[in-house]
């Protein structure tokens, strides 16, 4: 699908507005055509001859044709400014819907930084590109046109200038394009990289002001904000040539044409008044090819924002839900079946090799190995965040690809290992879980998760607002306050993904027995670097290299897996000696 059809369809119920602003921008040019022939009669048949009443009666007329003219323009306007402003919030709109049906898989392929960058700059971009081609860009050619068509009726001769003239035009500012263009696209991928600079600086600005590197990060963002000034200086001077080259040829037709006319007037062959429209006609055109100018070079840089758009427009989400899905999960009963998985589809990197495992609703299961040992790659299968490269994963015997997306992924609760909260009161973060939750279920589920405790420590309590991110709360306050929102989901199966790692030890112990008490039916993930945290699990995971290296209980693995013996012994003995 082409790069402008793709685009349309996002004006939608703005189609009547994108119309009518053409229609009126026709209207407008009309008269302002019809103007200058009235003047010229005018003078001709009413100044040069004395005739008043003709005098008076051609001024009535051309006041009326220029307040009509005021009126279709300032329509023209409004119906521009609507459609152009409706087709980029309908733009942002689509963006930002099919964002949300990406998988990780397909997130992982955008930064953060540049998707910003196109929901904002590069729609900002498109949006007043868009405004200039249905109404500047349709009023210059038009404008052309016509006043070059009075041009002919008034001489003939004088017209073929113009003719000779535009092909030079044409050629000139098609070679301005081509070497502006790829310029373009190099500069906004540079905006992406600042953003990110930005992005990561702004979040990460107390480790910034902790180690001192202030100094540091001004100079990186310096050397990214200096490489896009060089290259939009670049661009900018090759597409500053299009104006010299227009007032070039403009001012050529102007002086050979006044030529031409002097010498026609002096012939017999034009009158005054002719003189007076073809000067007119001749501004009319220089306009029209300056304000062409500048829609040319709206539309350049427009062109690259509506290729990285139509990019994120384009991407298909590699999960989709099956033809016909399954809505009811039975269970919390979890089985992998020849896994292997690897994030680039490449079956010679495999991050998962080979994984059989089933457990049972309910069990408890703790997943414990060295960093970059896949242990998050492992449980993000579960509620299908990634795909399987082969073999299955079944969730209460039906395999994963098989259910509605909504429905299972309702059916498992995940706390991942960067816990985000969002702006707003702890109420309304606790309801991202349910978001029809009473006030009871919300304290239950906090005192499941221990976070019961300190949020009646605070002035509002639930009604605490959070700021962004979660800055104001401690590592481990935000950790209890996930777990709670998961909680509330209900869910058939909870996993949490190294999600106590800022809780104390004596917390931790609490809220898995909480969770041992309290929801005895659901089946838990527990992945931990602390073997305190895993070692009252139904079975222990051991993971090395992506591969299960062992599995039992705490006493099993402490007997036959040396990799967990030797984990345990760093955490117990070593804090002994």
């Amino acid at each position: 699908m082409s790069i402008v059809k793709q685009l349309a369809r996002s004006i939608r119920q703005y189609k009547k507005d994108a119309i009518l602003a053409p229609v009126f921008v026709v209207g407008e040019v009309a008269l302002e055509v019809i103007i200058p022939l009235i003047m010229a009669d005018l003078i001709d048949y009413g100044i040069n001859v004395g005739d008043m009443n003709y005098v008076i009666k051609s001024g009535i007329i051309l006041i009326i044709l220029c307040l009509l003219s005021l009126f279709l323009g300032a329509m023209s306007g409004k119906f521009a400014a609507a459609a152009s402003s409706g087709f980029a919030a309908n733009l942002r709109h689509d963006m930002y819907y099919k964002i949300q049906d990406y998988s990780f898989k397909n997130i992982d392929k955008f930064s953060t930084a540049s998707i910003v960058t196109r929901l904002t700059t590069d729609i900002t971009n498109i949006q007043l590109a868009f405004m200039m081609i249905i109404r500047i860009a349709v009023r210059a050619p038009i404008m052309m046109v016509c006043a070059f068509l009075a041009v002919l009726s008034i001489n003939r001769k004088i017209a073929l200038i113009y003719l000779i003239v535009i092909p030079v035009l044409g050629f000139g500012l098609y070679t301005i394009m081509m070497h502006a263009h790829p310029i373009f696209e190099r500069v906004f991928k540079k905006y992406d990289k600042l953003n990110a600079i930005v992005q990561e600086n702004l979040r990460g600005i107390r480790v910034v002001k902790s180690f001192v590197r202030e100094d540091f990060e001004i100079k990186k963002f310096e050397v990214s904000s200096k490489d896009i000034y060089n290259d939009f200086t670049k661009a900018e001077r090759i597409l500053a040539f299009n104006m010299p080259l227009m007032q070039l040829c403009v001012y050529t037709c102007l002086l050979v044409s006044l030529w031409l006319s002097s010498q026609f007037i002096v012939g017999g062959e034009m009158m005054t008044g002719n003189l007076v429209s073809l000067i007119t006609y001749t501004m009319q055109m220089l306009m029209s090819l300056m304000i062409l100018s500048m829609v040319f070079t709206m539309i350049v840089i427009s062109k690259t924002c509506s290729e990285r758009v139509c990019e994120i427009l384009n991407e298909e989400p590699d999960i989709k839900d099956n033809a016909d899905p399954i809505y009811d999960v039975k269970d919390g009963s979890v089985s992998f079946k020849n896994v292997d998985f690897s994030y680039t589809n490449n079956e010679e990197k495999l991050s998962l090799k080979n994984v059989n495992l089933e457990f049972k609703s309910g069990e408890t299961i703790g997943i414990i190995g060295g960093t970059g040992s896949s242990k998050s790659t492992f449980v993000q299968l579960i509620p299908r965040l990634y795909d399987v490269t082969s073999g299955s994963v079944e969730v209460g015997g039906v395999d994963v690809r098989n259910y509605d997306l909504t429905a299972l992924r309702n059916a498992v609760s995940v706390v991942l290992q960067k816990n985000v909260l969002f702006s707003g009161t702890i109420k309304e973060n606790l309801r991202w879980g349910d978001e029809n939750a009473t006030d009871e279920e919300i304290v239950k589920a906090c005192k499941l998760a221990c976070a019961d405790e300190f949020i009646e420590g605070f002035p509002d309590k639930y009604d605490t607002y959070i700021e962004q991110g979660g800055t104001n709360v401690s590592g481990g306050q935000k950790q209890r306050l996930c777990i709670a929102r998961a909680l509330l989901k209900k869910p058939k199966i909870l996993i949490l993904d190294d999600s106590t790692s800022a809780v104390d030890t004596a917390t931790d112990a609490k809220i898995r027995k909480a969770f041992a008490e309290e929801i005895p039916n659901t089946t838990k993930f527990i992945i931990a670097q602390r073997v305190s945290s895993v070692q009252d699990a139904d079975r222990i995971i051991v993971l090395d290299k992506g591969e299960i290296n062992a599995i039992g209980t705490h006493e099993e693995l402490l007997k036959t897996n040396a990799i967990y013996r030797e984990v345990y012994e760093s955490q117990t003995k070593g804090g002994e000696e």
